[in-house]
């Protein structure tokens, strides 16, 4: 496809600049709340396993439960989940490092320029 216009060319990089800032944007976004995903998923079991004596057969049992009901989820398997578990109790009791964690998350938005 040939442009029938050679003159407007020039105008043409910011559009595509803006798309592809949002693409980063949406995938920063993304990325953010699959972190507070694993994190809220990490507190849960970490709570269920303190409280309720939840083992590897349990969170076994979460995971094929997971698949069955969510054929096309991918990245819950048991092993997952257990880091998942292992990711909120390492930063759940170390404020600073748990707000700075989710600060560098919302540094990636990259901002448009004007």
């Amino acid at each position: 496809m040939s442009l029938p216009n050679n003159r407007n060319l020039e105008h043409f990089p910011p559009v595509l600049s803006l798309i592809q800032h949002a693409k980063v944007r949406a995938l920063s976004s993304v990325n953010q709340q699959l972190v507070e995903l694993y994190w809220q998923i990490g507190k849960y079991l970490s709570l269920k396993v303190s409280e309720q004596g939840w083992g590897k057969s349990t969170v076994k049992e979460l995971a094929q439960w997971l698949a069955e009901h969510e054929p096309n989820l991918r990245g819950f398997s048991a092993q997952n989940l257990w880091r998942m578990r292992q990711f909120y109790e390492i930063y759940a009791n170390q404020p600073k490092l748990s707000t700075l964690l989710r600060e560098l998350l919302q540094i990636t938005d990259i901002p448009s320029k004007q």
